[in-house]
């Protein structure tokens, strides 16, 4: 109806999911919502300039949805539970590193990184390349976005002069690579980053994604048809720890959900 913005509404779930800005560990957790990083311009009334929110990252193509349902299917040796994905789509991990330019989140993640940054060519370099990752190259990488992507242009400059290494082909880390319909002005990538949020087609598409993050597609037999199935360690409301005697496990278990994730409560 129009009402509230649809950053206002996905906010709001956030909030009732138990997530917060106030826990790197459960994050708000926001879709990418563009497929488009390679144009000069920005098409809005075209579908294919926007990310598929009916799939989760890890079904964006059609070769990708092929290995994760295979190893679903086969259960690898060396996983422990079948599900579809063993790593998340929000973790402290990926909070810190899309901020690290910006303290207290540098320290956050040299921290979680052992003291240190991480090797160049892993750190947040590239929206692009970023993207390509989640949604195509990587099958370890799932990630989605964080609020921070559609209102805050000074995560995406090195203001702070940080010496966060150089990759292997020589590029010297600094500022966050920008899509050429940015035209290297983060201000810009926010504005239109912002307006493909509230746009027609991400309005009339957003409750797909919704249902995989925060509602009926998050687990069981929906989660499973929708490719959608996260490692058992990751629905921390759905392990009963207190029932947990050996410490060994239960410490894992907490280690686990700490390190890399956890689902958010079904809304």
């Amino acid at each position: 109806k129009r009402e509230i913005s649809n950053f206002d509404y996905l906010m709001y779930l956030n909030t009732l999911a138990g997530r917060s800005y106030n826990d790197y560990m459960q994050y708000p957790v926001f879709p990418w919502v563009l497929a488009d990083y390679h144009s000069e311009t920005l098409n809005f009334s075209n579908p294919h300039t926007f990310r598929d929110l009916s799939k989760p990252m890890g079904a964006q193509t059609v070769e990708r949805k092929r290995k994760f349902i295979q190893r679903y299917n086969e259960v690898e040796k060396n996983l422990s539970a079948q599900c579809h994905y063993c790593t998340h789509y929000s973790s402290a991990i990926i909070v810190a590193s899309y901020l690290v330019r910006m303290e207290p989140f540098t320290q956050t993640f040299c921290s979680l990184q052992g003291g240190s940054f991480d090797v160049a060519d892993r750190m947040f370099h590239s929206v692009k390349s970023t993207w390509e990752s989640a949604s195509r190259d990587n099958m370890s990488d799932v990630r989605e976005l964080i609020p921070e992507f559609f209102y805050l242009p000074e995560f995406l400059t090195n203001a702070n002069h940080f010496e966060l290494g150089c990759m292997q082909d020589g590029t010297v880390l600094g500022d966050v690579q920008l899509p050429p319909w940015a035209d290297g002005d983060p201000h810009k990538f926010i504005l239109l980053h912002r307006q493909a949020l509230e746009s027609d087609y991400v309005s009339a598409h957003l409750h797909h994604w919704i249902d995989l993050i925060f509602g009926h597609k998050q687990h069981g037999s929906a989660a499973v048809e929708a490719v959608n199935t996260y490692h058992p360690y990751f629905y921390g409301d759905k392990m009963d720890l207190n029932n947990i005697k050996d410490p060994l496990i239960k410490s894992t278990i907490l280690g686990f959900i700490s390190n890399f994730g956890q689902i958010p409560k079904q809304v």
